[in-house]
């Protein structure tokens, strides 16, 4: 079974539990002038109760959490417009592979310089990063899954009267899904790692802008509450696209 399929475990709070009290008791026994820049666990949950209590959080998380979701669906829903072309006709394929293969290597976060001079420093940058950062892995899991779909399937829906568009859109994409989510999952917490880095380097509002802020004034318990925000948020757009691939798959699977 895939990995990626199983069911989690409550189990798996052990080690976190663990890990988590290690650190309580670390930080508590080093010296009180060295918990500035290594803080308790307690002091982290503190800081970030303080943050979403006074507003600070949501002003900062929200513009992350628009840019992340637009910049996501813009890149999936062309990437697997694209990739399912490229899967489904082999001139189509032929035609945009090796301009793909020449930009897929470069980093999304490559083409901010770029990017700053050509759309400027506003909301549209870090939509753009993501929406680079989104497209390529899921059109390319988008093409495999759908030229990997078993050919018996297609002949049959041919044979039974149905059209090429009828046949991409019942039989080969439900088939092709699990390649699909494969893409979304990945790019996921991805398009969070982006987002933050281009809110550090360009952007004065979101989670990055607020980590700069909190370095500069050497808030590392304000620093640690901001990266366990983006674990939360990494994890919880991985496990969302989970359930909706299960969900979507369960009467065939």
């Amino acid at each position: 079974m895939n990995p990626a399929r199983r069911h989690w475990s409550p189990w798996g709070l052990v080690p976190v539990a663990l890990a988590l009290g290690m650190w309580e008791l670390a930080a508590r026994l080093a010296p009180v002038e060295d918990q500035a820049l290594f803080p308790p666990f307690s002091a982290v949950v503190r800081e970030l109760y303080d943050l979403a209590r006074s507003g600070v959080l949501a002003r900062n998380f929200l513009p992350s959490l628009a840019r992340v979701l637009v910049g996501l669906l813009a890149g999936a829903l062309f990437g697997i417009l694209i990739g399912a072309a490229m899967g489904w006709r082999r001139r189509v394929g032929g035609a945009l592979r090796p301009i793909l293969s020449l930009l897929y290597p470069i980093p999304a976060l490559g083409w901010l310089p770029l990017l700053m001079l050509w759309i400027g420093v506003d909301e549209l940058l870090p939509i753009a990063i993501v929406f680079i950062c989104s497209f390529f892995p899921i059109c390319y899991t988008t093409a495999g899954g759908v030229e990997g779909v078993d050919p018996r399937y297609i002949r049959a829906a041919r044979s039974l009267g149905s059209s090429e568009l009828r046949t991409l859109a019942t039989v080969i994409l439900p088939l092709a899904l699990p390649a699909i989510f494969t893409g979304l999952r990945l790019e996921a917490g991805m398009a969070w790692r982006v987002i933050i880095a281009a809110e550090l380097v360009a952007i004065p509002t979101g989670i990055g802008a607020l980590l700069m802020r909190a370095e500069s004034l050497v808030r590392v318990d304000t620093i640690i509450a901001c990266l366990v925000v983006l674990s939360i948020m990494c994890f919880a757009f991985e496990r969302t696209f989970l359930l909706l691939e299960r969900r979507l798959t369960a009467g065939w699977r």
